[in-house]
């Protein structure tokens, strides 16, 4: 499945103002890097692709909308699947994306 167009251009408007801010086509969805770091994705299989503070998750799946990512059969802590009817109003929207984005900005810049 492609990702959701309609979603990555809602995400582009919200991050437009964003420093060290790109895209990147990733994990058969649409990415948005800052400083090197994905901070928040929209993804292949519908919905958001959204790194969190892995110390966070546990308060921020619900079991329902917003679950963990899984890699190879694995629950990964720091990443969540937040499924489209979650993130459907842009107020929603925002408050996701701006969660990846304010958790990567505590990391340090990748090398370019």
């Amino acid at each position: 499945m492609a990702y959701d167009e309609e979603l990555a251009d809602r995400l582009r408007a919200l991050l437009a103002g964003e420093p060290g801010v790109r895209e990147s086509r990733m994990f058969g969805g649409l990415a948005f890097l800052v400083d090197g770091h994905l901070a928040v994705a929209a993804s292949g299989q519908g919905g958001l692709m959204l790194r969190v503070d892995p110390a966070d998750t546990d308060q921020l799946v619900d079991g329902d909308l917003v679950t963990r990512m899984e890699m190879r059969g694995r629950a990964m802590d720091g990443w969540l699947r937040v499924a489209s009817d979650a993130v459907a109003a842009d107020d929603a929207l925002a408050r996701w994306a701006a969660y990846g984005v304010a958790f990567v900005r505590t990391l340090p810049p990748k090398p370019m």
